[in-house]
C-alpha cells in the first residue's frame, strides 16, 4: 500500500496558487477598455491565428490569458452554453453575469479537485445599450469572479498595467484614444516598443446592429496607432 503524505490544505491551496500564478506570468498581458460606443478588449498576442479574443455571443465576448490550450476549451464550453441557453430561452437571455458564473463554477472545481489547476485569466464582457449598462467580469484561475468597471488588465504584471491605465484612463474616451492608451500601457509594463503586429484588438461596438463584436484590422490599428491623440 502506498503512503500519502499528510499535506495541510492551506499549503496545498497556497502550492496550487503560486503553480497558477507562475504559469500565467509566463504568457502575454491582456486589457480591456471602456470607451465612449462600446468595450475594447486588447492583448498582446504575436499570433494571427490563436486568438486570445472572441465573440461568445450577440453582446458578450471573451478574453483569455494564460496557457492557451485551457483557456480555449474553456471560450468553446462558453460559446456552447450560450447557444444552448439562447436557443432554449431567447437571445436577450443570455448575459456576462451567466457565462461568467458558470466560468467561476468550472475553474474553483478543478483547483479544488484536480492536482493541477488552469493557469489562465478571463475576462468576460458584454457592451450594454448606454455605458452605464456596461459589464466587466474578471475571473481568476481559482474561480474568483470580480465586477470591474472602467478598466481591467490581466495577466502576470495586471497590477503595473492597472496602475498605467488608471493615468490614461476617461470617461468617454474615443476609440482611438483607448487603442493608443492601452496599447502604450501594455509597451511600457512589458518594457518594450509598441508593434502593430503583435496586437490583438477587437470591440463590443453598441452601434453595431445585433451582433457588436468586431476584430480591428492590423491596417486600422496601425492608422490609428499612428495618428495624433484627440485634443
Amino acid at each position: 500500500m502506498s503512503f500519502q503524505p499528510y499535506v495541510p490544505p492551506e499549503q496545498l491551496i497556497k502550492d496550487r496558487s503560486e503553480f497558477a500564478r507562475k504559469g500565467i506570468a509566463r504568457g502575454r498581458s491582456g486589457v480591456a477598455v471602456e470607451y465612449a460606443d462600446g468595450i475594447l478588449f486588447l492583448a498582446d498576442n504575436p499570433s494571427a491565428t490563436l486568438h486570445k479574443i472572441s465573440e461568445i455571443y450577440d453582446r458578450v465576448a471573451f478574453a483569455g490569458v494564460g496557457k492557451y490550450s485551457e483557456f480555449e476549451d474553456l471560450r468553446i464550453a462558453g460559446v456552447r452554453l450560450a447557444d444552448l441557453r439562447g436557443y432554449s430561452y431567447g437571445r436577450e437571455d443570455v448575459t456576462a453575469k451567466t457565462i461568467a458564473n458558470a466560468y467561476s463554477q468550472a475553474l474553483s472545481t478543478i483547483f479544488t479537485t484536480q492536482m493541477k489547476p488552469y493557469e489562465v485569466e478571463l475576462l468576460v464582457g458584454q457592451v450594454g445599450d448606454n455605458p452605464a449598462e456596461n459589464e466587466l467580469f474578471h475571473i481568476l484561475f481559482d474561480g474568483s469572479v470580480a465586477d470591474e468597471q472602467g478598466f481591467v488588465a490581466m495577466g502576470g504584471r495586471a497590477d503595473d498595467l492597472n496602475e498605467q491605465l488608471k493615468n490614461g484612463y476617461a470617461e468617454g474616451l474615443a476609440l482611438a484614444d483607448a487603442v493608443r492608451m492601452a496599447s502604450t500601457a501594455l509597451a511600457h509594463v512589458e518594457e518594450k516598443p509598441s508593434e502593430v503586429a503583435h496586437i490583438e484588438a477587437a470591440v463590443l461596438d453598441r452601434t453595431r446592429s445585433r451582433r457588436k463584436f468586431r476584430r480591428l484590422t492590423g491596417g486600422e490599428l496601425a492608422t490609428i496607432v499612428a495618428a495624433q491623440p484627440s485634443a
